[in-house]
């Protein structure tokens, strides 16, 4: 009777650490996702500001428009990007996909300010300049938010790694989840926000 009792205990201590193990991994991977969401506003932000820059330089600069078209179909394929991590954050095909397009669109963002330069009318356009304030402005929003998803995986892999959570993540098929980075060999001047001076 006592063996029955002690294996009983230990079973009812193995289940109580297992479930807790199993909330935290839950509370972890909805602390990323949530975290996610955040970076989904500001993108969604900066996707809406695109389209009114574009139009406001349009104007000005129709001897680029290449630079215009690209930007536009370059915000388009972060959208879709954007949809596809929204759908499953942390997924490393998603956050990369997300990640490549975003450096696409800095880059686009980048190439079209810097064309702006040549144009003192359109530096001097109030509306264009409130529109790249708001972009500037969206642009540092996005870093904190993406600084804050990146802190929730990495506490989430973490406790997804660490023994004895490994053994319960495995069992119920936790996987890693993907900070969000820009890739830096292709677009190493996008790590910062594009510097508007108009």
């Amino acid at each position: 009777m006592l063996i029955l009792l002690i294996l009983l205990a230990i079973l009812v201590v193995t289940s109580v650490a297992v479930i807790g193990i199993f909330n935290g991994l839950v509370t972890a991977r909805n602390a990323y996702k949530n975290a996610f969401a955040q970076i989904d506003v500001q993108l969604q932000r900066r996707f809406d500001l695109v389209p009114n820059l574009v139009e406001i330089a349009t104007g000005y600069l129709q001897h680029e428009r290449a630079t215009l078209d690209a930007v536009v179909a370059a915000r388009n394929v972060a959208q879709s990007g954007l949809a596809a991590a929204k759908s499953r954050p942390g997924d490393p095909e998603a956050m990369g996909r997300l990640a490549a397009a975003q450096a696409d669109l800095d880059a686009g963002l980048v190439r079209m300010l810097a064309v702006a330069e040549a144009y003192p009318d359109l530096k001097a356009n109030d509306a264009m300049l409130q529109l790249t304030e708001a972009l500037t402005t969206t642009e540092n929003k996005v870093a904190f938010a993406r600084q804050a998803f990146n802190d929730a995986v990495m506490a989430y892999n973490n406790r997804r790694d660490v023994f004895p959570s490994s053994l319960v993540a495995e069992m119920f098929d936790f996987v890693p989840a993907l900070q969000l980075a820009i890739p830096g060999d292709r677009f190493e001047q996008v790590r910062e926000a594009p510097r508007v001076q108009l």
